[in-house]
């Protein structure tokens, strides 16, 4: 199981031991961590989109939920029903999470039931107060992490971290029209009833929440197209108003109608209050359900002309179109592409990404890094994979002559940390929640 790494150049040692930045998590606060994290080490190393590939290698549905989430008096049980399956997967970029986790937290050259026994002490530790910060801080050596929380609520600084825990403000519930109007009243003050009344929350909700958000962030590609079309007013007030009077039973396409008129707003707020927009683009987590042509990249080419000056940023390599996103990258001053999850999903197509980008986009406008996950161990082997694919890809740049090991650091410096201080503006930010918690 033992990862192969080369440590025998500057730029390898380099990338494997720089500061990063983290452009994509959903971490739960340590309190969670400590109370709801899963039951053992078995769970741990498993808790992570490697439970798609087993069930698409033909485990169980419920059996892949017991791994993750059964007791650990059931450990013998579980590792039985997982240990057939685990071969078929190890070496999809998800596998190799499993065994970067096994290996270098846990301490298993192989899984095994002696070994996951063995380890449970260790990930005790791990769970006691103060250890999932120091765990991502120091050992996963990362500058900050982006979260979306997977909640609708506007974001408030992290006191355990808050430099360090940055949170997005979610606009997926407006983008996709499934809004809880008297929540958004309690955190705005404003009653919606008509479309003024709509308009108006939302510019309270940017007006205090941007200056503490890092970013908007919408995943309205899971349940609709990415496709946007400029609603009027008109259009707008009259799907509001079916919307008020039919709650859940409106029309989807009316839904559809004043979900684009709500992105346009929320596009509109976000330049004004200096935030990048995130959208999920591409591939979609689980298995079974993916609404593949309506999540390319390519759909929001209308709306990344209609504001020019708001940042756009586009996650997840847009795989399986990665192309697009190489195009769009370079066609629009205001998009930049994310390789968050990327390295995990398929790595060999990150890798290849990241020569390609090199050779026809200008450097500012990557993000190499985000581990799309929501408890730490995760976040940490995802972060270990992506250095050791960057370290290959600019290795390969280099050793055909495309690069000087000096062009291929800085590079490296550009794509996990520098990119992300100047497009998410991160000291502004930091400054921002400081001022706020004095």
């Amino acid at each position: 199981m033992r990862q192969a790494e080369d440590t025998s150049t500057d730029l390898a040692r380099h990338v494997g031991s720089m500061v990063i930045a983290d452009t994509h998590e959903h971490t739960r606060s340590e309190a969670e961590w400590i109370k709801e994290g899963p039951c053992d080490v078995l769970a741990d190393i498993f808790s992570n989109y490697v439970t798609d590939d087993l069930v698409c290698a033909g485990m169980p549905n419920q059996a892949m939920v017991e791994l993750v989430r059964g007791k650990p008096q059931d450990l013998e049980k579980r590792w039985a029903s997982v240990k057939d399956y685990w071969p078929l997967v190890r070496h999809t970029g998800y596998g190799q999470g499993v065994a970067l986790a096994a290996e270098e937290v846990y301490g298993m050259e192989e899984l095994s039931l002696p070994g996951l026994q063995a380890a449970e002490k260790i990930y005790r530790q791990l769970r006691s107060p103060g250890g999932q910060l120091e765990f991502l801080r120091s050992r996963a050596r990362l500058d900050h992490l982006q979260i979306n929380d997977m909640t609708r609520k506007p974001p408030t600084p992290n006191p355990d971290a808050p430099d360090f825990y940055l949170y997005d403000l979610s606009i997926w519930h407006l983008v996709k029209h499934e809004m809880d109007y008297r929540q958004l009243c309690e955190w705005t003050g404003v009653t919606v009833s008509d479309l003024a009344s709509l308009e108006q929350a939302m510019g309270r909700l940017f007006e205090t929440s941007g200056g503490l958000a890092i970013a908007c962030k919408s995943q309205h590609a899971y349940t609709r197209s990415l496709a946007w079309q400029k609603r009027s007013d008109a259009q707008a007030a009259t799907a509001l108003d079916e919307i008020l009077r039919q709650g859940a039973s409106a029309d989807p396409a009316q839904r559809a109608v004043l979900g684009d008129w709500c992105l346009e707003r929320c596009c509109e707020l976000a330049g004004r209050y200096n935030l990048p927009v995130k959208f999920h683009t591409g591939y979609t987590a689980g298995t079974s359900f993916m609404p593949l042509p309506g999540t390319a990249p390519s759909n929001l080419c209308g709306l990344l002309k209609a504001f020019p000056k708001t940042r756009f940023v586009l996650m997840h390599m847009s795989f399986p179109y990665h192309s697009e996103l190489l195009a769009l990258a370079k066609q629009y001053p205001n998009v930049y592409a994310s390789l968050c999850w990327a390295w995990s999903i398929s790595p060999y197509d990150a890798m290849e990404f990241l020569r390609r980008f090199i050779h026809s986009v200008p450097a500012n406008k990557l993000l190499a890094f985000g581990g799309d996950s929501v408890w730490p161990t995760p976040t940490y082997v995802y972060s270990r994979q992506t250095r050791q694919w960057i370290t290959r890809a600019l290795q390969a740049e280099v050793d055909e002559g495309y690069l000087g090991e000096a062009q291929a650091i800085e590079l490296a410096n550009r794509i996990l940390l520098k990119n992300h201080y100047a497009c998410f503006d991160i000291p502004g930010r930091r400054a921002n929640i400081a001022k706020a918690l004095a």
